[in-house]
């Protein structure tokens, strides 16, 4: 009878098991993958810049012929060189930004021994006010303040009442007792005179 007795909490505890939900029946999470959570909140995500950003007035100043050094120069160092394809540099930029698009964009530059024989440009290589306006996520108010008074608005303003008792002020009795100041358009005094 004892065992029997021990073993009641025992199927107590399995029986409860078959009342736990099944993976089915679980309510959907929110994503978080996606650009809001609960569609209030916005996740922080990290800025990745990688590689060089060319733009098509550094891409125009090199020339088929120019050596190594001089395109490295004008474009920077490659970020992927290969040591079984030394005759290509591989110009590799990404970026990701919140609130921007992502952008990823590949320049190839082929040498023919210490000469650059072709820069393989993509099509969609922006100008360089082009990229700093699809990288700024700076917006700017469309209300422009004013900054002057219009003729009537000037008018209203109360003027400033002149008293007859006011006491005069420093700048009018002039400089203190004791004190001279040059005229300020007198020329200056020559050395040894």
């Amino acid at each position: 009878m004892r065992p029997l007795l021990a073993s009641l909490p025992l199927l107590a505890l399995l029986g409860g098991c078959s009342y736990l939900p099944t993976w089915d029946s679980l309510p959907t999470l929110p994503s978080v993958t996606g650009e809001k959570v609960l569609g209030l909140l916005t996740p922080y995500r990290v800025e990745v810049v990688q590689g060089n950003v060319l733009t098509k007035e550094m891409v125009a100043r090199v020339k088929p012929g120019m050596p190594k050094a001089q395109v490295r120069d004008l474009l920077g160092s490659p970020l992927l060189t290969d040591v079984f394809h030394e005759s290509r540099w591989d110009y590799v930029f990404t970026i990701r930004r919140q609130g921007t698009a992502y952008q990823q964009r590949l320049v190839v530059a082929t040498f023919d021994g210490d000469k650059l024989k072709e820069l393989t440009v993509p099509d969609d290589l922006p100008a360089e006010n082009d990229f700093v306006a699809a990288i700024n996520t700076f917006k700017p108010s469309s209300k422009v303040p004013k900054l002057e008074l219009s003729e009537t608005e000037r008018d209203a303003l109360p003027l400033p009442k002149k008293s007859a008792d006011a006491a005069p002020t420093a700048a009018a009795e002039g400089p203190a007792p004791g004190r001279t100041y040059p005229p300020l358009d007198a020329a200056p005094a020559k050395a040894g005179s």
